[in-house]
């Protein structure tokens, strides 16, 4: 196992991790910028390393200041927690570099999996069912008229390299699609720093699934069942719970076997997140396993037998609401301090927070 972790990142997940590694009896250090100075993961850590400046560009995405710190600190592995670097293969091929365990898939599968038409194409060849949609990215928005007349509307447009909702537009009708198409462009680029578009056909009232999904070392791979993550705001999920109450045994059974294909219902891949999920807790609460302190065992080098139950069942039934700070009519981010802060307890209630009272809410790091 490992001796020390750095968690390359803030917040709620920060902690998360953090408390993993604790009870695994694994010491750890945490990175800040230094807007986060007074932050609950920089206290709770064995060491605490500042990164650079408040801008996420300037501490948590910038890749020499956390190999730096990792460097320094003598770590053995680095946990990236969701978002920031989670999904950047750059960032894992130099921790491979490095030789400091990256907790999370191989850079190669990371790169394929977060370039989302790659994926596409990917899925396409081994037969799963995908959306249909555009051969490889958009150039231009002539060329999106086409594709979408080819596939008929409405149709969405969405980010090659993107996520968190940024950088999709749903077009209804040829006479919107070149706005829209500029704005998702623009929008992809100065989220990802790429601005190239695919497109999917946009399915009405869809219900969106997941599979959580483990796999070690050695070729071995476990599915955690399915959430339900269909209450969406802006594309920017509100509500999990699992299990779906829209997967029939039937079904749960072989998309969980093949992941490619279910009985009676249609199922099409979109995407591939190669991370910990933030809905991660609901999954836990129905299986008794603790994702994050498998990541770290696999990471290690452990087997999945090892690692989970000899039967996996589902126990009961988890819902996981996201709480944003946000103003209440506008539904727009609102930044500032906490002035009172008290979180529900109770027989099944699990809170999963970086806040405080008095902490700041802080605008946005990017």
């Amino acid at each position: 196992m490992f001796r020390k972790v750095l968690v390359a990142n803030r917040g709620e997940i920060a902690l998360r991790v953090l408390n993993a590694c604790q009870e695994m009896g694994i010491r750890t250090v945490a990175v800040y910028s230094e807007a986060d100075r007074n932050s609950l993961h920089v206290r709770f850590a064995d060491e605490a390393i500042c990164i650079g400046p408040p801008r996420a560009s300037d501490s948590y995405l910038n890749v020499p200041a956390v190999i730096s710190a990792a460097e320094i600190a003598d770590v053995d592995a680095i946990h990236p927690g969701y978002g920031l670097l989670s999904e950047n293969a750059n960032f894992a091929e130099v921790c491979r570099a490095s030789n400091i365990k990256f907790i999370g898939p191989p850079p190669e599968v990371t790169r394929l999996m977060g370039e989302k038409e790659k994926a596409r194409q990917a899925m396409k060849k081994a037969k799963v069912p995908i959306l249909p949609g555009s051969d490889g990215v958009l150039t231009t928005a002539e060329e999106a008229r086409a594709w979408a007349d080819k596939v008929g509307y409405p149709v969405i447009l969405k980010a090659k390299a993107g996520g968190g909702g940024r950088g999709m537009r749903i077009v209804r009708n040829p006479e919107e699609l070149p706005n829209l198409f500029h704005a998702a462009f623009t929008e992809a680029a100065n989220a990802f720093g790429n601005g190239e578009l695919y497109m999917e056909k946009f399915i009405v009232n869809p219900r969106h699934i997941e599979f959580q999904v483990l796999a070690d070392e050695h070729g071995n791979v476990a599915t955690l069942f399915e959430r339900e993550c269909s209450i969406q705001r802006r594309h920017q999920k509100l509500i999990e719970e699992a299990p779906s109450l829209q997967v029939t045994a039937k079904m749960r059974e072989e998309l969980g076997r093949t992941l490619c294909r279910c009985l009676n219902r249609q199922l099409y891949f979109i995407e591939m997140n190669t991370r910990v999920q933030v809905e991660h807790p609901v999954t836990e609460a129905i299986t008794g396993v603790d994702i994050v302190k498998a990541q770290l065992r696999i990471a290690a080098g452990e087997r999945l037998d090892a690692i989970l139950p000899p039967k996996l069942e589902i126990r009961g039934h988890a819902i996981e609401c996201r709480i944003n700070a946000e103003h209440p009519e506008r539904f727009t981010p609102s930044a500032g301090t906490i002035t009172a802060f008290n979180v529900p307890g109770g027989n099944g209630v699990r809170v999963d927070t970086a806040l405080y009272a008095e902490g700041v809410v802080p605008t946005t790091i990017r």
